[in-house]
């Protein structure tokens, strides 16, 4: 009797530790889920609060910027209101393309927000108000239709093509064929600092005078003899761009200041950007962010940084 009492005790005993230690192996079990638990509540909440700042900000940001001014940075300008207006919602980004002088006329006049200019401002300019926010560095190419043998030029030759004292490719190492000046016109900020670039101000002979970037392109790639000048970041196949003093037109060459032909690409505004109104700031924050450095690369411009 005595025996099975005995053994009686030690199974109980057993049965009462294995019930213990299942117990603190539930215990743990359970404490270590509600930890994960609270870190994966507290990161979502958080996670959740930024979202909810970022998109406050993004509501109170609201109204309307307007640009105007230069066709050479009608591509930039569309990009940059339709990026920054994915950015906020509630801000409207319109932009008109006028010409480089008319856009600073309109910005010093109180009609736009910002005045695009392809160019440096102007003395005169500046002695106005007009404040010179360079954004961007283009690259100005001088382009000749496809079928042209010439695939580089020299200053000087370039600067005779557009003086009117070279008429005909054969004196530049082309064929027997007459050379037909294609520029743009009167008040485009790539006609004046291509000609202030040469220092022909007011003074090439040109046989067409285009109001756009894209006529230009267009009237070289199909008019035989034909050279015209036109942003770096719209070249295409349609036409040929050439070497200016044994230098091709590449953002490494310009950067590294060998390629003549380059200017800044400018956001105009009367005033310091810390004067104007707060969608103005925010739209130059944007501009000189890393996302807006990101824009200026994918249209084919080249940073200030």
């Amino acid at each position: 009797m005595k025996k099975n009492v005995q053994k009686t005790i030690a199974v109980l005993g057993a049965a009462v530790l294995a019930t213990g230690m299942v117990g603190c192996g539930s215990s743990n079990t359970n404490t270590s889920a509600a930890d994960t638990s609270a870190d994966s509540s507290a990161a979502e909440s958080n996670a959740a609060a930024d979202t909810t700042e970022n998109s406050a900000d993004a509501k109170d940001l609201s109204g309307s910027i307007t640009l105007a001014g230069s066709t050479s940075m009608e591509k930039f300008a569309n990009a940059l209101a339709e990026t920054f207006m994915e950015k906020y919602p509630n801000v409207t980004v319109q932009a008109e393309f006028t010409g480089s002088s008319a856009g600073i006329e309109s910005v010093l006049a109180g009609q736009c927000d910002v005045g695009d200019s392809s160019r440096a401002l102007k003395d005169d300019e500046k002695a106005k108000g007009a404040v010179e926010n360079i954004v961007a560095i283009d690259g100005i190419a001088v382009v000749v239709d496809p079928s042209n043998a010439v695939d580089g030029l020299s200053k000087d030759e370039l600067t005779g093509i557009y003086d009117g004292s070279i008429t005909n490719w054969k004196d530049v190492g082309g064929s027997d064929m007459p050379i037909v000046v294609v520029g743009r016109e009167a008040g485009s900020g790539t006609r004046g600092a291509f000609e202030e670039l040469l220092g022909l101000e007011d003074a090439c002979k040109y046989a067409n005078e285009l109001d756009s970037t894209g006529a230009v392109m267009a009237k070289v790639a199909s008019t035989p003899g034909s050279i015209g000048y036109v942003s770096l970041d719209v070249v295409d196949d349609t036409v040929k761009a050439v070497k200016l003093d044994d230098v091709e037109p590449t953002e490494e060459n310009i950067k590294a200041g060998s390629y003549f032909l380059s200017r800044p690409f400018v956001m105009a505004t009367k005033g310091e950007i810390s004067e104007q109104n707060e969608l103005v700031q925010a739209l130059f924050d944007y501009v000189y962010s890393a996302e807006g450095d990101d824009l200026i690369k994918s249209v084919g411009l080249i940073t200030t940084k």
